[in-house]
C-alpha cells in the first residue's frame, strides 16, 4: 500500500542548488563576512576577473573578485600573501558551489596602501627609473623655479617665501594642481608635461606639506613616477616631512625632506653669497697688494741697477770685450800667419831641393829638340839637328855631327 506522504519529493539538480542559494543568501552570517587566510591559485583573466581560494591550515575557501571590486585594489595580489577578504558567500547555482564573492581585500598585519607602495617601488626599480645615472644635475642659480603643488596651501606659500629671502633674482612660477584625492596624479603628471612642452622653468619642484600615507598616496602613483622620470627639467621632489618618502622622491633628480628644504637647495642664499663675494674681494685686494709690493721691490731694485745709475756703462762694457775679442783676434790671425809661412818655407825647400836647376848648378845639362822637347835617349834626335843644352848659366845652340850609344857604338853621318 502506497502512502504518498512518505514519498520525497523530486528536485531539479538545478532547484537543488538555487535552494542551497537562497538559504545562504538569507543568512546574515554569510552575507558580510571577513575570511582571513593565504591567497593560492591565484588567476586574473583578461576580463578583468580575479579567481583564487582562501586556505588555512583546517581547509580551503574558492574566491571571486569581479573586475569592478578589483579596480580598488591597491596591490597586486600574489600566491602566498595572506590577506583579509571582505564579501558574501552563496552559491553558484550552474556549479553547485559555494564560494566568496569578495568586494575589498587588504593584507593582514600589513597596509594594503604599504603593500602596493613596496610593489611599485621593486617595479620601477628594476626598470632602471631610481637609477643614479639618469639623475640630472640641478642649476647652481636657476633664473625660473616652477612649483607643482597646491596653490591654496601653506607649503606653496612657504617656499614662495624662502624663494623670495633667499634669491630673489629668480622668477617662481606656481603651477597650482590637486595634491590629494583620485585626481590628484593625473594633475600632478599633466603639471609635468605642461612644464616641459613649454619649457616653463630651469628647475621644478613638486611635493606637498606632510599628512598621512593616503594624502600623500598622489605621489606614489606610478603615472607620476614615469612623467617625472622622463622629464627634460630637472626635478625636485618636496613631500610631506623627513620621514615621509614616496615613490617621486626616488624618481626625481633630487629629494627634499620637506617643501621648505626643496626651496632652500634650489637656489643659493643670497647671504651667502654676498659673504663669499666679499672673501674673494679680500682675497683679491690681499693678492693685488702682494703683486704691487711685490713690483714696487722689482722698481727700486731696477732703480739701483747700474744700467740706469750710468746708462753708458752698459757700452763702456761691450767695449772692453770688443777690445778683448780683438786682441784675440788678432793674436789668432798671427799664429795663423807663423804657422802658415813655416809650411811655405817648408814647401819651398822641398821644391827647391827638386829643381833641375839645382841639378845643372853640379856640372849638369838640358838638352831639348827643336821643338823644345826634353831629350832623354839618344833615340830622340838624328846627326845633324839642332838642339839647344841649358847649363846652370846660359844655354847653348848645338848641331848633332855624331850619335853614340852606351853600348859603344857609333853612327856616323853619311
Amino acid at each position: 500500500m502506497n502512502d504518498s506522504r512518505y514519498e520525497p519529493q523530486v528536485l531539479t539538480v538545478g532547484q537543488v542548488n538555487q535552494y542551497l542559494k537562497n538559504r545562504f543568501d538569507q543568512d546574515p552570517n554569510l552575507s558580510s563576512v571577513a575570511v582571513r587566510g593565504e591567497i593560492s591559485n591565484y588567476k586574473c583573466y583578461p576580463s578583468g576577473h580575479h579567481y583564487f581560494s582562501l586556505k588555512d591550515a583546517d581547509g580551503v575557501l574558492s574566491c571571486v573578485m569581479f573586475r569592478g571590486a578589483a579596480q580598488s585594489l591597491r596591490f597586486v595580489p600574489k600566491n602566498g600573501m595572506q590577506v583579509v577578504a571582505f564579501g558574501r558567500v552563496t552559491v553558484f547555482p550552474r556549479d553547485g558551489r559555494y564560494q566568496l564573492y569578495v568586494d575589498m581585500m587588504a593584507m593582514d598585519g600589513v597596509g594594503d596602501l604599504h603593500v602596493a607602495y613596496e610593489q611599485l617601488k621593486e617595479k620601477l626599480e628594476k626598470e632602471g627609473l631610481f637609477d643614479p645615472a639618469h639623475k640630472k644635475p640641478i642649476p647652481k642659480i636657476p633664473n625660473r623655479v616652477a612649483l607643482i603643488t597646491s596653490a591654496s596651501s601653506a607649503a606653496v606659500r612657504d617656499m614662495i617665501r624662502n624663494l623670495g629671502i633667499r634669491w630673489p633674482m629668480a622668477k617662481v612660477l606656481v603651477l597650482s594642481v590637486r595634491v590629494q584625492g583620485e585626481k590628484a596624479p593625473a594633475e600632478l603628471a599633466g603639471a609635468l608635461r605642461y612644464a616641459n612642452r613649454w619649457n616653463v622653468a630651469d628647475v621644478i619642484i613638486i611635493g606637498r606639506g606632510g599628512g598621512s600615507i593616503e594624502e600623500l598616496w598622489a605621489f606614489n602613483d606610478e603615472t607620476l613616477a614615469r612623467e617625472i622620470y622622463a622629464s627634460e627639467i630637472p626635478v625636485i621632489s618636496a613631500v610631506g616631512h623627513e620621514p615621509d618618502v614616496t615613490i617621486s622622491d626616488y624618481v626625481a633628480d633630487l629629494r627634499a625632506a620637506t617643501p621648505t628644504k626643496g626651496a632652500e637647495v634650489v637656489v643659493p642664499d643670497q647671504k651667502e653669497v654676498y659673504a663669499h663675494l666679499n672673501q674673494l674681494k679680500l682675497r683679491l685686494s690681499r693678492v693685488m697688494q702682494d703683486k704691487l709690493r711685490l713690483q714696487r721691490q722689482h722698481l727700486q731694485r731696477l732703480e739701483s741697477s747700474r744700467v740706469l745709475l750710468d746708462p753708458t756703462a752698459y757700452i763702456k762694457d761691450k767695449r772692453l770685450l770688443l777690445d778683448y775679442q780683438q786682441d784675440k783676434l788678432l793674436h789668432a790671425l798671427e799664429r795663423s800667419v807663423a804657422q802658415h809661412r813655416r809650411r811655405h818655407a817648408t814647401a819651398c825647400a822641398a821644391l827647391d831641393s827638386l829643381s833641375p836647376l839645382k841639378v845643372l848648378s853640379r856640372g849638369y845639362a838640358l838638352a831639348q829638340g827643336e821643338d823644345g822637347r826634353v831629350l832623354t835617349s839618344v833615340e830622340q834626335i838624328e846627326t845633324g839637328d839642332q838642339l839647344v843644352l841649358t847649363l846652370s848659366d846660359g844655354s847653348l845652340s848645338c848641331h848633332v855631327t855624331e850619335r853614340k850609344q852606351n853600348n859603344g857604338s857609333e853612327e856616323e853621318n853619311i
